[in-house]
């Protein structure tokens, strides 16, 4: 391997599929990391010791934070009623919280902002709760592919009892995590599970289309940075933009490298678990400059990793740094303007 490939660049690749993008004739280079990950871990028991953490953590408590499964249902706090499947059998979307909504602090301002906004628009939701674990996407874009199998069954087999997809209902799954969509989406039909998966922006451009929601009225200047597992792997470019912009994306601050140009933040392919391999300059940095460059006051996140990467750059502590929100976190703080102005507050 190492004529061709490197042990630092191993392990350095963060899945965003840029280099297939890329390439002119059609390889597939990313399958190849992938399975030279997959002997790494599964044959050799080498890796990164930073990623034992994450897949210890993973099998003991079913996901890379280490926090205890019975904290998983925690997150939408005392104000907020989001219901478990038990008490909302008959609901008809799917709430996939994922790990980093479950414990995450940043990622549960935007579960949370996602739950308000599912409520206001009357949409009958519920959330597993306990039972949710994590796909087993860090464990598999590392390597550990019987990870991966373990936390992925036992999800398809939760997933196949509540969702019946075999009688072919209404009941849909949406998630504010690309990694987890992709998961759902993608990996799961491998294993019997085939699901009707939404990305959060789609689900709200949809509510935003039935009048459920109030069309986005920009009161700053947004730039947009496409999760490489929302854009590239899955070709969902204009959901997002959609929301952001109230149906006019020409008032978007769009980057240089945008929808399948568009630029990694750094945290795919399990990189989120690991110190960044050495470089010039850090990959979230890097596109965060690219981000502040276009002026704008908010940078729109789609992923709670892209959000936590590009917030944990250096130029984001700067003075005047443009803000980092989801899109969900932006769509409900529309909605409680309109409300205001309706007196309804």
């Amino acid at each position: 391997m190492e004529f061709a490939l490197n042990e630092s660049a191993l392990w350095a690749c963060t899945t965003c599929g840029a280099c297939v993008e890329a390439c002119p004739v059609g390889c597939e280079q990313l399958a190849d990391i992938v399975d030279l990950r997959r002997d790494a871990v599964m044959t050799r028991g080498q890796f990164p010791q930073e990623l034992n953490t994450a897949f210890r953590n993973m099998e003991r408590s079913g996901n890379p934070w280490g926090v205890a499964q019975e904290s998983r249902a925690d997150w939408p706090g005392r104000d907020l009623k989001v219901p478990a499947v038990e008490e909302n059998p008959d609901f008809e979307v799917l709430y996939w919280v994922g790990c980093a909504g479950a414990y995450d602090p940043s990622a549960q301002k935007v579960a949370r902002s996602l739950a308000e906004i599912l409520a206001h628009a009357k949409v009958s939701f519920a959330i597993l709760g306990k039972k949710e674990k994590c796909t087993g996407d860090p464990a598999r874009r590392a390597g550990n592919e019987y990870l991966y199998y373990q936390l992925a069954t036992e999800n398809v087999e939760t997933l196949n009892a509540v969702l019946q997809p075999e009688k072919g209902g209404p009941k849909r799954v949406v998630t504010t995590c690309p990694h987890c969509f992709n998961a759902l989406r993608n990996d799961y039909p491998q294993l019997g599970g085939e699901y009707r998966v939404l990305h959060h922006s789609q689900l709200i451009e949809e509510l935003i289309e039935e009048g459920k929601l109030p069309e986005m009225i920009l009161s700053e200047k947004i730039t947009y940075h496409d999760p490489c597992y929302l854009g590239r792997h899955n070709g969902i470019y204009e959901s997002p933009r959609t929301v952001l912009s109230g149906g006019h994306t020409e008032r978007l601050r769009e980057m240089p490298r945008n929808r399948n140009n568009s630029f990694c933040c750094g945290a795919g392919g399990a990189q989120f678990w690991k110190e960044e391999e050495p470089g010039t300059m850090r990959v979230g940095e890097n596109r965060f400059r690219e981000a502040e460059q276009t002026g704008a006051q908010v940078i729109a996140a789609g992923c709670p990793f892209c959000k936590s990467m590009l917030s944990a750059s250096e130029s984001a502590g700067k003075l005047g740094a443009p803000q980092i929100l989801d899109i969900a976190e932006l769509a409900v703080e529309n909605l409680r303007r309109s409300k205001a102005k309706l007196g309804l507050l």
